[in-house]
């Protein structure tokens, strides 16, 4: 029986996918083979050495100490564009308030006094400070076209807006989805140069913090509006807020408040919003918790942060799922000691990322303890399971 702790309320729709006469899982649980997250910082966390796996039911990664899992050959998934609706949906969200004023009319209105005749005079001469403009003509350039990316440009051109998206990483599946219409940046300044709006979906790195400076904003359409629903640390907060008060910059919508942007009059916090929907929430779950089952049955990987994607179709033999350095002649020193051990491979497949391996090998007959012991005593062998035959009933 797999174990599985749980840092976070995990949806119970990603939990019903374990099987409960296969998983046990608990958030105070011994040994864990892996670990199910979605918020909670694990870099000063004890991780136990059992620990095999790790399930972010979300797309970023940060909150999890991804390098040093990987020097123990733990894998750690996410669930990318499990959560792209709910974001999209905000980001229209966002540029619909910004462009028409809509915070900054609430506030006004929760504010008025005196009776509903009062109140009504108030607002006939009181609206004219809210006036907007509409977004059909308007210009939306998307940083990032993964899968929210994509679908804020989409969304944006049925909304009768023009799209320019820059991605120099950009897959063939993300291409296919994107619309037709949507212009191609030459790079980011040639975006910001030409954009009305602009959207941010992209992780934070070293390359990407504060992507979004000064000298950028200088670049940027005077009027401008900046969307911010990807991570804090993207945009310099500090040059947005003196390219707001000198007039150059209309409005910057973002779901990280702080004491220098919450309480500005042209900027909209939002507390964390982007996938905090149910419909969210339980895609996450629910892709995160089969990835995590497949790997552990099975030792195949898909949306690994840290793991090269591999699946290799069980034949009814025994697997065997390694990870590995990825140096040369580990398939070499691996298949000598199952031959050794007069072990026959049935099918074999290695898959590499960086400087991690991963290699999974069917073979006719269980393999003995001393051959596991000499496997891992390989230098650059970073795990060895034993996964079994595939039971039937899958």
């Amino acid at each position: 029986m797999f174990k599985i702790q749980t840092l976070n309320n995990i949806s119970v729709a990603g939990l019903d996918r374990l099987p409960r006469e296969r998983y046990e899982v608990a958030s105070e649980i011994s040994h864990p083979d892996a670990i199910l997250v979605r918020s909670a910082k694990m870099h000063e966390m004890v991780i136990p050495e059992t620990v095999k796996a790790i399930g972010r039911a979300g797309a970023g990664t940060n909150n999890v100490p991804v390098a040093s899992m990987t020097a123990r050959g733990v894998a750690v998934f996410n669930a990318p564009g499990a959560n792209a609706n709910a974001v999209k949906e905000l980001v229209i969200a966002g540029m619909l308030m910004a462009a028409r004023n809509i915070g900054q009319a609430m506030f006004f209105t929760r504010a008025l006094q005196g009776d509903d005749a009062t109140i009504n005079q108030a607002v006939e001469a009181g609206k004219k400070q809210f006036v907007g403009f509409e977004l059909p003509g308007r210009t939306l350039g998307v940083i990032g076209l993964g899968a929210i990316g994509v679908k804020v440009a989409n969304a944006a051109r049925s909304l009768g807006m023009r799209v320019i998206g820059y991605d120099p990483t950009i897959t063939v599946q993300r291409a296919w989805q994107l619309a037709s219409d949507v212009q191609p940046a030459l790079g980011i300044d040639d975006l910001l140069s030409r954009s009305d709006f602009v959207s941010f979906h992209v992780p934070l790195t070293d390359q990407t913090r504060h992507m979004i400076n000064a000298e950028r904003l200088r670049i940027l359409r005077k009027g401008a509006v900046l969307l911010n629903f990807a991570r804090a640390g993207i945009i310099d907060d500090d040059a947005v807020v003196t390219a707001l008060d000198q007039g150059h910059l209309y409005a910057y919508c973002c779901d990280f408040p702080s004491n220098l942007l919450k309480d500005h009059p042209r900027v909209i916090t939002l507390p964390h919003l982007g996938a905090s929907t149910r419909e969210a929430e339980d895609n996450c779950a629910i892709m995160v918790a089969d990835q995590l089952r497949d790997y552990l049955e099975h030792g195949n990987v898909t949306n690994s942060v840290n793991f090269p994607e591999i699946n290799l179709p069980r034949n009814g033999g025994y697997r065997m799922a390694i990870v590995n350095s990825n140096v040369p002649n580990m398939v070499g020193q691996i298949s000598t000691d199952l031959a050794t051990a007069g072990l026959n491979i049935l099918d074999m497949l290695n898959r590499s990322r960086g400087d991690v391996a991963v290699t999974l090998i069917d073979i006719d007959q269980r393999c003995p303890e001393d051959t596991v012991n000499q496997l891992r005593a390989i230098e650059g062998v970073l795990s060895v399971r034993c996964l079994g035959k595939q039971d039937r009933s899958d």
